[in-house]
């Protein structure tokens, strides 16, 4: 059949595509489904090919309107689809995650889903397609909704006219019952090794360490952008933060030179990276457990300098908990 092509991409989710394909081939298509999921496993890659089997395959060519909060964008754009992503405000702009890093932008919260786009969605359905038997709306990261927004979803879920809904979210229990309990979940794995290996190369990062493979846990998304993120981490930081402080005068060294190199959001991933990295090399659960309570520290906004002193500390062996 001409749907099953436009799945073709689509590695290691045999069930979620199986429930997809049925819907399509008998014709009994949910007005609203949430796609569960770890990020970077394949639930906006599948929101997509669905979408543009649901628009009768005709294309989701290109056409930019970046001025706008909910878009378009680059290969998902048709005049019958509207992508939905989390944005920030600034001067009372909303910015897309890469609209924010390209404009610069200091980021202290997390994007959110807002109102305002959701009200542009609201309008969006007002509309009959233009091109297609149906419109079809994707929601990514809909847990960001604040409660305001989440109700207004809520009553157009009630009423989507001749619509498909996609929530992409990580956990049914993410979002509002309500919500939830007007959608046709479809559920996503982790990937096994082969088939994680399988898409890095595909896309071209089949060279990834094993030690990033391991922390990715089975996401090629996060394998990716973990990758990414050693590469951006200076070697010195790495090559010293390996192995376990010497003496109290070296971890108060490292600490300077990681909160004078690394911004907090990379601090944070720098933990997450030791920690794997302890485990699976020594199996030192007190080292992973330290490094775990100077990320929820890091996160809380404690000032990451003094955090990096003490943890490096117990981890020389200088202190006891924290």
């Amino acid at each position: 059949m001409a749907f099953d092509s436009a799945f073709d991409s689509i590695v290691g989710q045999i069930q979620a595509i199986a429930l997809l394909k049925a819907a399509i081939k008998y014709d009994r298509i949910a007005p609203a489904y949430l796609f569960t999921g770890a990020n970077g496993i394949g639930r906006s890659l599948t929101a997509l090919a669905f979408a543009q089997t649901l628009i009768q395959n005709t294309g989701l060519h290109a056409a930019s309107n970046a001025h706008k909060s909910s878009q378009r964008v680059s290969d998902r754009n048709h005049p019958d689809v509207l992508w939905v992503e989390p944005t920030y405000l600034d001067k009372g702009k909303m910015l897309t995650a890469k609209e924010a890093e390209e404009a610069g932008l200091k980021r202290r919260a997390s994007p959110q889903v807002r109102l305002e786009q959701i009200r542009d969605i609201t309008d969006f359905l007002s509309h009959a397609p233009l091109e297609s038997k149906r419109s079809v709306v994707i929601v990514q990261e809909a847990q960001t909704m604040a409660e305001a927004a989440a109700n207004g979803l809520l009553k157009t879920l009630e009423e989507p006219g001749r619509a498909t809904i996609i929530l992409i979210v990580p956990d049914a229990s993410a979002i509002l019952p309500t919500l939830v309990s007007r959608c046709q979940r479809i559920p996503f794995y982790r990937l096994d090794r082969a088939s994680l290996l399988e898409v890095l190369s595909r896309v071209g990062y089949a060279e990834i360490p094993e030690q990033i493979v391991a922390l990715a846990q089975g996401s090629p998304g996060e394998a990716i952008a973990a990758y990414e993120q050693f590469q951006a981490i200076p070697p010195q930081i790495l090559a010293t933060t390996e192995s376990l402080p010497p003496d109290a005068k070296t971890a108060m060294a490292i600490a300077k030179q990681i909160t004078k190199d690394l911004d907090v959001e990379s601090q944070l991933w720098l933990i997450d990276y030791l920690q794997n990295h302890y485990w699976r090399s020594q199996g030192r659960s007190q080292v992973v457990k330290s490094l775990e309570e100077a990320k929820h520290l890091l996160a809380g906004y404690v000032q990451p300098r003094l955090v990096w002193e003490v943890t490096l500390l117990q981890m020389a062996g200088k202190l006891q908990g924290i």
